[in-house]
């Protein structure tokens, strides 16, 4: 269940959770694991116990202090919904116990599928990236092809293999934006060990980020304009006034690990994490 946001909406309403229509799927299909992101261990396919009759997190409100801040975090880019109304044809698990093993294998390739949607979706926004717009709506139409299917057919489904294809061309993308940043040396950071790092008023325009391990790093007043974001782990780094309006394929779960405050500048398509200081 992601964060509540404060921002602006977008023309991707169909990739936001909407946990109102979907049976709370997040809270049965996965795993949790005792952590400080979770309190307590959960099996997948068992129901959190949190969740209530209608599908509703009992304590959503108050994730963070009672040691779920893991939920917060957690985006199925409207996934959820998906499943429930259009595979599913809105028969749910509990009412429908048969359906329930399927409708939880289902779920996270469909997640993988519309995270997908939500990269092509911004690729095919880039001016820069204009040469590959043809290759990048090929590979959404087809992607939106497979969200789809029968919910049969998402058993035989090779969603790594369609990933890698989109992946690398979503760098060729990435890379065609990064050239156009000022900075002359683009840093490549791409799955870099950058935890805890000191990169306070750092210049990283441009830079490939890709995969980059950030946690608890100090980004205060970092420029992160143009630079490829995609799969990089904020958790707990604090991005407190740093620019990201222009960054490339940030996520609003990226955001919510991450502290930041009403300085920090974002892309007009994200909010702002209710968490974040004021």
């Amino acid at each position: 269940m992601p964060d509540n946001v404060q921002g602006p909406g977008t023309d991707r309403a169909a990739l936001r959770a909407d946990c109102a229509n979907c049976f709370g799927l997040c809270c049965v299909a996965l795993t949790l694991t005792r952590s400080a992101d979770f309190a307590i261990d959960k099996d997948a396919g068992k129901p959190c116990r949190n969740l209530q009759e209608d599908f509703r997190c009992g304590i959503h409100t108050e994730l963070r202090t009672r040691g779920f801040p893991g939920c917060t975090v957690y985006d199925c880019f409207g996934a959820g919904q998906k499943v429930s109304g259009e595979t599913f044809h809105g028969q749910d698990w509990r009412s429908a116990p048969r359906t329930a093993q399927q409708m939880f294998q289902v779920f996270p390739v469909m997640r993988q599928l519309h995270e997908l949607l939500w990269y092509l979706t911004e690729a095919l926004s880039l001016e820069a990236a204009r040469s590959l717009h043809h290759e990048l709506r090929r590979a959404l139409d087809e992607t939106e092809r497979l969200t789809h299917l029968p919910a049969d057919a998402f058993r035989e489904l090779d969603v790594a293999g369609h990933r890698d294809v989109v992946a690398e061309l979503l760098r060729r993308a990435g890379a065609l934006v990064r050239a156009t940043a000022p900075r002359k040396k683009k840093r490549d950071h791409r799955g870099a060990d950058l935890i805890g790092a000191r990169l306070r008023g750092a210049d990283l325009r441009g830079a490939d980020l890709r995969g980059a391990y950030l946690i608890a790093a100090d980004l205060t007043g970092a420029d992160l304009r143009l630079a490829d974001l995609i799969g990089a782990d904020f958790r707990d780094a604090d991005l407190s006034g740093a620019d990201l309006t222009t960054s490339l394929f940030l996520t609003q779960s990226q955001l919510n690990a991450a502290g930041g405050d009403a300085a920090t500048k974002l892309p007009p398509s994200l909010g702002r994490p209710t968490h974040w200081a004021r």
